[in-house]
């Protein structure tokens, strides 16, 4: 049976999706900024986890710094989430004019190319947006994976949410999804994949500021069966209603090494692709939840009571 605090999600999901969108802009903003101090000022695991992960990222920063970046993180996350909410209403020159990716010539090159292109992104400013753009501006649909969540009523949400913006979602769970993208990819499509946490027995291990941390192989090993250009994106929000991104340049398939061994050393310069974008824009990184190695083993983490 479906718990209380499942139906409470969903239906506060719901109410943003309904109520949100139909918000004036200036509104919504001011809305999110008020949801994110109040958030920050409370100082949930959420927020204390967001900080020692920008200790990571930031680690000359003093505790009145960290501060400063948790609390323009939960600004910035929290700007996500009103964006997305409202995308949906946003009309096409809205949308087009909302991203401003910097050396596109690498993705669209790729897709002129006919070899398909995987794009791996992390949780930095709206990946949703991004996707939206391309779907609009580039008229280029494209292949994504939803991790399956609890209730079913709150994936179904967020599967139509992105269908409407043009995407084809895959669910995560299930085994076919890596076939059906590498299937896209051979047929000269686009995968676009979010990149930057993988705590499954799956996951890559590399070096990410410093300490180790499992990020997904799925990007790599497509690149690697399908032939498909690999390209790490990042993005990060300014003063202006208008997101930046910046498409790194392809990551190529070592020549020699077995599978698993090319698969490592192209994860990894994903990895410091990621970490090049969020050490320029450390607030825009919304990561929450425990990442590094290190966090899950209390005998290792000095953190070890932080969630």
């Amino acid at each position: 049976m479906t718990s209380l605090q499942e139906r409470l999600t969903d239906g506060l999901y719901g109410l943003g999706w309904s109520t949100v969108k139909k918000l004036p802009e200036p509104v919504a903003t001011a809305l999110g900024r008020s949801i994110a101090d109040l958030v920050w000022k409370q100082r949930g695991a959420g927020v204390r986890r967001l900080e020692s992960n920008y200790a990571r990222v930031v680690p000359d920063a003093s505790p009145e710094r960290l501060a400063e970046l948790s609390r323009a993180g939960m600004r910035s996350y929290l700007r996500y989430w009103m964006e997305s909410f409202r995308l949906p209403a946003w009309s096409e020159e809205r949308v087009k004019g909302g991203f401003e990716p910097k050396d596109l010539h690498h993705l669209t090159d790729g897709l002129a190319s006919g070899r398909g292109v995987v794009l791996a992104l992390p949780h930095l400013a709206n990946w949703d947006l991004a996707g939206a753009w391309v779907t609009t501006k580039l008229e280029t649909p494209f292949t994504t994976v939803a991790e399956r969540l609890k209730p079913e009523t709150l994936y179904d949400r967020f599967v139509a949410y992105r269908e409407g913006l043009g995407m084809e979602v895959l669910p995560h769970s299930g085994g076919s999804a890596f076939g059906t993208l590498a299937r896209r990819l051979r047929d000269g499509g686009l995968v676009c994949l979010v990149a930057d946490r993988d705590l499954s027995d799956s996951g890559i291990e590399v070096t990410f500021f410093g300490e180790t941390a499992r990020m997904p192989a799925g990007p790599a090993l497509l690149a690697q069966q399908t032939g498909a250009l690999l390209l790490p994106v990042t993005l990060w929000y300014d003063d202006s209603p208008v997101m930046q991104g910046r498409v790194h340049p392809p990551i190529g398939v070592p020549e020699e090494g077995s599978r698993a061994e090319k698969a490592s050393v192209m994860t990894q310069a994903v990895a410091d692709a990621f970490a090049t974008g969020i050490a320029e824009h450390p607030e825009d990184w919304h990561m929450l939840q425990r990442l590094w190695l290190a966090d899950l083993d209390p005998g290792k983490d000095p953190r070890k009571g932080t969630p």
